[in-house]
């Protein structure tokens, strides 16, 4: 095994060393914790954001590649941070960097990437030729592979190695079973907004029960912007303990691992809700558990979508919305029933970026509506969920008198 692109870098020793499943070794500097980080490498296109990337759960055993070279000059701040889960893993485990981590010089920073990624538990390795790893993955698909970071240069490549190969990947895994929250809770804060940062709701129209697979913070933020009254609930909560709660409506939060694998107890307790004809909104894992749950299917995809400049359109009005992706597994839009309409494609490779049930209020995305990497074009769908739960609850009250 040969050390790829080294003294393209730097001619400095390595202090860390990425290797890969099928032998390729990458070698470069060590940076945030030392030890081994092992996981699914995928490439990451985002120019900003990077602290939002890494602290998103749906990232969990994922080792992130930034395409962009110049990460961390804006340091970190606790504002941006995405996880809400206390599980420790409940985040990417490993970041892989073309530049060395420069000093942050950012008004919000509070605290430089550098030790961030100390503080939780995350190993990295810098000045690595990035773009020869990025075209590897995109050939080859996303690999297994392992980061050790060792600042005396000790590694046995053949260990790692095998290592890497002998880890079982995402397909099959139930990742939202081991990081959603364990207990039900209230969620009240709303999206942050200039000069005050977030705010917190003072009163509500409806109640929205949000199952956490992996749910982001700015997920829960923008429903509460909208005036609904947020619960977040386990993965594991059935059907009768979520309509207990008395919801005006339901949201499906993102994740990662196998949706096929969380499926087999998410499938039917998504089918009593719909049952129930209450309004229900998906996103991202929660879109392909929706899809699962109404007989559809999904599978692997090579490289995944991931990154903030991704094109999806709206099939109905013809808007093209640039999102925020973050997957690896995708919907088949030819295994939809006739009662599901495909709502959104991307524009990249054609694959299922949404859908909607013809006769109910139901419909979900693939992309992340919540992210903010720029411009603010899925923030609408919040604002069609929202409206579809008051109505259902005025249509509801109404009938009920």
């Amino acid at each position: 095994m040969n050390p790829v692109g080294w003294s393209q870098v730097t001619n400095r020793l390595p202090t860390a060393v990425l290797v890969l499943a099928d032998g390729r070794v990458f070698p470069g500097s060590g940076t945030g914790m030392t030890g081994q980080a092992i996981g699914e490498v995928c490439f990451n296109t985002a120019m900003t954001g990077y602290q939002e990337i890494m602290t998103d759960p749906s990232y969990t055993d994922q080792l992130v590649c930034f395409t962009f070279p110049h990460v961390g000059n804006v340091g970190t701040n606790p504002d941006d941070v995405e996880n809400t889960s206390p599980v420790a893993g409940a985040r990417a485990k490993g970041i892989i960097l073309r530049a060395e981590i420069t000093d942050s010089a950012n008004w919000r920073s509070t605290q430089s990437l550098t030790d961030w990624l100390i503080e939780h538990s995350i190993i990295g390795i810098t000045g690595i030729d990035t773009r020869a790893l990025t075209a590897h993955i995109r050939e080859n698909g996303m690999p297994h592979g392992i980061i050790a970071h060792d600042p005396n240069g000790k590694f046995d490549l053949d260990h790692l190695r095998q290592r890497a190969a002998n880890w079982p990947g995402l397909v099959g895994a139930d990742l939202a079973g081991q990081i959603t929250t364990k207990k039900p809770h209230q969620w009240n804060e709303t999206a942050w907004e200039w000069p005050d940062g977030f705010g917190k709701t003072e009163s509500t129209s409806a109640h929205v029960v949000l199952i956490d697979y992996g749910v982001k913070r700015n997920i829960a933020r923008l429903l509460a912007s909208q005036g609904l009254q947020v619960s977040i609930v386990p993965a594991s909560f059935s059907a009768e303990q979520i309509l207990a709660l008395k919801p005006d409506g339901i949201v499906l939060a993102n994740g990662p691992g196998d949706p096929a694998a969380t499926a087999k107890y998410a499938s039917q307790v998504i089918r009593t809700l719909i049952d129930a004809k209450l309004p229900l909104f998906g996103i991202c894992l929660g879109h392909q558990l929706l899809a699962l749950a109404l007989g559809g299917k999904t599978i692997k995809m090579d490289q995944g979508h991931h990154g903030a400049n991704h094109p999806v359109k709206e099939i109905a009005s013809g808007k093209v919305e640039i999102v925020s992706m973050n997957h690896g597994f995708a919907v088949q839009a030819d295994s939809l029933p006739q009662e599901v309409t495909q709502t959104h494609v991307s524009l990249f490779d054609g694959s299922n970026c949404g859908l909607q049930m013809k006769d109910r209020e139901v419909f979900s995305v693939q992309h992340h509506p919540e992210a903010s990497p720029g411009p603010q074009d899925s923030f609408y769908v919040f604002e069609r969920f929202a409206e579809m739960v008051l109505t259902n609850q005025k249509a509801r009250a109404t009938a009920s008198a």
